[in-house]
């Protein structure tokens, strides 16, 4: 016969039929990789002052910051009229329900709504022992106080939090090939570089971030530096167009070249030049000069999805080919 579904809310059991708890994973901040159990019935209160349920004892984090409740199939989270606010999924709020999967920003910490194994049976007062040793054992390794994983706060999600809450500083992103850096002033981008490459005009750098995967973020003190290409843009606008921008590369990346090809010139160049606008002939002159598709996308002043549109037409037209 058929089981019953399980009531709605309810937590899953684990493969081994174990019952799983929900809790708040710290995924950035001073007890990053540590949980907090949700207990059905029982409220937290997040906050600075050491008689609170949930400690966070850093600057922006007031006495009494916020406060979860979670009560039948409902978890709310309320922020006590902090000073710097309480944001879920990149949003200031007042009052909000959370679910698997959400993400909240109270200072420099940034909790996820998980289901764990491990938060079963687990007291606050162990969890308060258990991020204590988290956080000991972080110090030691001298890690900053914002610092994280994009695979799990994708770099988009990131932006959007650091941006809403009007964070300062400078978000460093470590892949294994690249460092990319974002400038952040009030919450607005005013620069960002990847590998340090001058030539590199810092709204390319940033669409470019926003399609690594994987990597590993630090949000270090601001950087007081003028830089001669400095921008001044809002997260919300740069996700915008960044996104909408990979969206349209991704649609034909399978059809370009490696950026490791070499692109020459065709000779005899059967293609008349002239049919070429001034964009598409610097492209002529940049594969030219430099060859690699890379270097092209690096040196062009045209977008990596305009680029690429100009280098794919002219491959196709035969002004280009590639090897």
């Amino acid at each position: 016969m058929p089981q019953n579904p399980a009531p709605k809310g309810a937590v899953p059991p684990t493969p081994t039929g174990r019952p799983r708890s929900l809790a708040l994973r710290f995924i950035s901040g001073k007890y990053q990789g540590g949980e907090f159990p949700l207990v059905a019935g029982k409220e937290i209160v997040i906050g600075r002052s050491g008689d609170v349920d949930m400690v966070l004892a850093e600057d922006m984090v007031s006495r009494r910051h916020a406060r979860i409740v979670f009560q039948g199939d409902a978890i709310v989270i309320e922020d006590l009229s902090s000073t710097n606010g309480t944001f879920v999924n990149g949003e200031k709020i007042r009052r909000a329900s959370l679910q698997e999967g959400d993400r909240v920003l109270v200072g420099t910490s940034i909790l996820k709504v998980v289901f764990s194994d491990t938060a079963v049976g687990t007291s606050g007062e162990q969890a308060r022992r258990d991020m204590e040793a988290v956080a000991s054992h972080r110090r030691a390794s001298q890690v900053r106080s914002m610092s994280g994983s994009i695979q799990e706060i994708p770099l988009p999600d990131l932006l959007q939090l650091l941006g809403t809450s009007k964070k300062n500083g400078v978000l460093v992103i470590r892949t294994d090939e690249d460092i990319g850096k974002i400038f952040l002033r009030k919450g607005d981008i005013y620069f960002a570089s990847i590998n340090d490459i001058d030539e590199i005009p810092p709204l390319k750098c940033l669409f470019r971030m926003l399609t690594w995967q994987e990597g590993l973020f630090d949000l270090e003190p601001p950087d007081d530096r003028d830089f001669p290409t400095a921008i001044n843009i809002s997260v919300q606008s740069v996700l915008m167009e960044g996104l909408r921008q990979l969206d349209e590369l991704n649609s034909i990346k399978d059809e370009l070249p490696s950026l490791r090809a070499r692109l020459k010139l065709s000779l005899p160049l059967v293609a008349p030049l002239r049919t070429l606008t001034p964009d598409e002939l610097d492209v002529v002159q940049l594969a030219h000069n430099h060859g690699y598709l890379e270097t092209v996308l690096n040196k062009s002043l045209a977008s990596d999805l305009d680029t690429a549109r100009t280098v794919l037409k002219l491959l196709r037209a035969g002004y280009l080919f590639d090897e």
